[in-house]
């Protein structure tokens, strides 16, 4: 606490000193920058003195092989904007400084800014004229175009990377994008995310198709995953495309597949005149949050009897989708929440179009996958986040070990210490 409190004096003094200076925080000859070059060139004129060994000034460099030879300028690019500064020179040419390295023009925090610009959905051009703007700084749009290309090789190492082998809830949804590919088109990106034993919620998977959303792709993307270690999962939860929960249980035999009730409600709404939704989405609440299975097909039957013959196929919607809707109903209300819907990814796309709705399209799928990446690793203060622990997750996996027995091994898992 003392050297925080140290620390909070000397930036107070600081900013009382530039104020009463009339010097000013932010912009071209501010204490901030003013800071920062007599950081880099202190941290760059030690480690000279290192390389050389003796310190500038000191006698005992007199008549040696090798000395300083006075300084360098050079322009860095920062988060607050370029920042001039002086690298010391030897006579032998034989200084690497680790600092600033040579042909270095950005310190690390540069390109972190200009990845989270980019993760907002601002454009190459926008992020361009937002630095000129807020930094008075210079940069061309190859510039940002290579800071964002550093990205690539961490989202491929990220899409290989091997997964548990047990999962307790596998989400899955796509969402579609305009990406060009010789014409701009609508290509599904398929979207999945887990929870694993000790209820740490993670994207597993992104991959962009080749048309409209189908099952036969989902299997191909499913295979992937269980070639990269996921050997089971308790409970899938999915929407309700056709052939979806066959390809489920094709790569997982033993997963009890739930049907997404926020898709099945939107479904239902589809068949169904506006001036009758608020009855019917009260109606279909009441079925879905039955204490139990018999319960709900009791209210089913009510609701059945009263809206069969004006929206048979609404109707038909649920009795043939009855089996996989009602898999949540044998859990107590705590699981249910987290295994009734893929809202967690409904979530997660919806970051997803705010950040590319500015673009309008997207140049490339590598493009799309490396915007989405970003999105997905940018964490917001107070929001729930793609990745992270799942709220309650004790009481959960008390009740699915009861349901799943011997399939749950938690030998070797580290105890979770925040709830």
């Amino acid at each position: 606490m003392q050297q925080q409190e140290k620390d909070a004096e000397f930036a107070q003094e600081l900013v009382d000193r530039a104020r009463a200076e009339g010097v000013s925080l932010v912009g071209e000859n501010s204490l901030f920058k003013g800071l920062l070059k007599r950081v880099l060139e202190g941290a760059l004129e030690a480690e000279m003195s290192e390389h050389l060994g003796y310190e500038k000034g000191d006698p005992a460099g007199r008549g040696v092989a090798n000395s300083r030879n006075g300084t360098t300028r050079k322009r860095l690019r920062t988060e607050i904007g370029e920042v001039d500064i002086d690298v010391p020179r030897d006579r032998d040419g034989s200084f690497e400084p680790q600092i600033v390295a040579k042909h270095q023009r950005r310190i690390a925090g540069f390109d972190e800014a200009v990845l989270s610009l980019y993760a907002k959905g601002l454009t190459t051009g926008e992020i361009q004229q937002h630095l000129a703007e807020i930094y008075d700084m210079d940069v061309s749009r190859g510039l940002i175009s290579r800071a964002t290309d550093k990205i690539k090789d961490e989202v491929d190492a990220w899409r290989n990377r091997p997964l548990d082998k047990i999962y307790a809830v596998l989400m899955i949804d796509a969402i579609v994008l305009k990406i060009r590919d010789g014409a701009v088109s609508n290509r599904p990106v398929y979207i999945a995310v887990g929870i694993n034993l000790e209820g740490e919620r993670d994207v597993l998977g992104m991959w962009v198709g080749t048309g409209g959303e189908r099952a036969k792709q989902w299997m191909t993307w499913l295979t992937e995953l269980r070639n990269r270690g996921v050997q089971d999962v308790l409970i899938s939860c999915c929407d309700g495309l056709k052939g979806l929960p066959d390809s489920l249980t094709a790569i997982w035999p033993q997963t009890d597949v739930q049907l997404c009730v926020v898709h099945m409600v939107r479904n239902s709404l589809r068949y169904t005149s506006r001036a009758h939704w608020p009855a019917i989405t009260k109606e279909l609440r009441q079925i879905y949050t039955a204490p139990t299975e018999d319960a709900a097909k009791a209210l089913f039957a009510e609701f059945e009897e009263k809206w069969e013959r004006p929206y048979p196929a609404m109707t038909g919607l649920w009795r043939k989708n009855w089996v996989h809707f009602a898999e949540f109903l044998k859990f107590p209300p705590g699981v249910r929440k987290i295994v009734y819907t893929t809202n967690m990814i409904e979530s997660l796309n919806s970051r997803f179009r705010q950040a590319s709705r500015r673009r309008g399209h997207f140049p490339s799928e590598e493009a799309a996958l490396k915007v989405l990446y970003l999105v997905i690793r940018h964490r917001e203060p107070n929001r729930p986040n793609p990745t992270g622990r799942t709220h309650n997750w004790k009481a959960a996996i008390n009740v699915l070990v009861g349901f799943y027995g011997d399939r749950i091994d938690l030998d070797g898992l580290p105890l979770a210490t925040n709830e």
